[in-house]
């Protein structure tokens, strides 16, 4: 079952900007007992910088005691809170990419957040101090071994706590329109029905006469269905090929966006899974075991694309709240949103089949949640 947790996050500068460092606590949800403890000194920075700092680092700390655990963040500031919670819009660059981090940690909808008096965040704010003073002293910050061993025993004697409300069934009746994307996979490369590793790291191919052919067809259905108000694409040459063929149709243009590329899958660009497997056994079995683990000669793992088509994913929803987006990508970054959206393992990416000019659609809520509505629709090619 899993987990429930509290993060309690702060940061602080001395200055602001100034030396800064952060502090974060994770508890029990239940019993509010301590589980782990973060802070780091973190250079020159402002306040607001080590506050999101601390946030991420606390979700993260809370993410290695249990990827499917709910969390309720309570931090002291209100700008953190009201901008994670998506109420405050947030503009000075340095916020966004802490922000787009933040959110890429756990799902959307397993995240909340609380906005809680600087007196009952005392303990977040000490080890920001303690992370501070370390700074000054010329040295990082080291976990207090009491507090360890509380954690330790805390995680070793776990409480059964009872499972968190379903997503969507708990959710207020209205929450306005969401923000749909419909994700529609390129067509064909002549790498394609060879089932060829082909990521950004290849010869990045263009489209087959016969990707070309399912880039129209889905170009004709998707402008029957008459909802896309805008188009956002892989910069990959065959996602350009496949966005433009559609946006062509449906009289729009084409924005792009890196993050939603393909993986870099280094040595094994160009092979066949069994030509990989002979080549490269050991190398493969572990990237079929870990979402950490890397192509032979690639610097990426899918844990590295889970973060970056995340953080695209934020920027496209911030960029068009409660409008429908065609976003044209490829089989990883598309199963990623895919399973990022139902809360799934990372496991799940090697259970989903993905056809060639494919179209799925996930829909995302105001609350976090999100609602898939579509999987491999490939009825416009037959």
């Amino acid at each position: 079952m899993a987990a429930r947790f509290i993060v309690e996050a702060d940061g602080g500068s001395r200055g602001n900007p100034g030396p800064a460092g952060y502090g974060a606590v994770v508890r029990d949800a239940d019993t509010g007992q301590l589980v782990a403890e973060a802070a780091e000194f973190i250079g020159h920075a402002t306040n607001n910088v080590a506050e999101y700092r601390g946030l991420i680092a606390g979700l993260k700390a809370a993410r290695e005691l249990d990827p499917d655990a709910s969390v309720d963040v309570r931090m002291d500031s209100k700008l953190v809170v009201e901008q994670m919670s998506g109420r405050w819009k947030i503009k000075h660059p340095d916020m966004q990419p802490l922000a787009a981090e933040a959110r890429t940690v756990f799902p959307r909808g397993r995240v909340s957040y609380t906005w809680i008096p600087r007196e009952k965040n005392k303990d977040a704010d000490k080890l920001a101090n303690e992370a501070m003073d370390a700074g000054r002293d010329g040295r990082q910050w080291e976990p207090r071994p009491a507090a360890a061993a509380e954690a330790a025993a805390a995680v070793e004697q776990p409480v059964p706590k009872p499972p968190a409300p379903k997503a969507g069934w708990a959710a207020p009746a209205d929450l306005g329109t969401p923000t749909t994307f419909v994700l529609l996979r390129h067509g064909e490369t002549p790498l394609t029905p060879e089932k060829r590793f082909s990521g950004s790291g290849g010869t990045d191919p263009e489209l087959s006469e016969k990707g070309r052919w399912q880039a129209e067809r889905a170009a004709e259905a998707l402008a029957a269905r008459g909802s896309i108000q805008a188009v956002v694409a892989s910069p990959m040459r065959r996602t350009r090929q496949t966005a433009e063929i559609v946006a062509a149709r449906l009289g729009l243009e084409v924005r792009y966006e890196d993050g939603l590329r393909e993986v870099d899958f280094g040595d094994w660009e160009g092979l066949t899974f069994a030509e990989v497997q002979e080549r490269y056994p050991d190398d493969l079995s572990a990237w079929l075991g870990s979402a950490k683990a890397k192509p032979t000669g690639s610097g990426e793992s899918f844990t590295t694309l889970t973060h970056r088509a995340g953080v695209a994913r934020d920027k496209i929803l911030a960029r068009y709240a409660g409008k429908t987006v065609l976003v044209v990508s490829h089989v990883s970054p598309i199963k990623t949103l895919v399973r990022l959206a139902l809360g799934a393992p990372p496991d799940s990416m090697y259970r989903m089949e993905l056809s060639a000019a494919s179209i799925c659609a996930v829909q995302y809520y105001a609350d976090g949640n999100a609602s898939l509505r579509l999987l491999n629709d490939s009825s416009h090619l037959r």
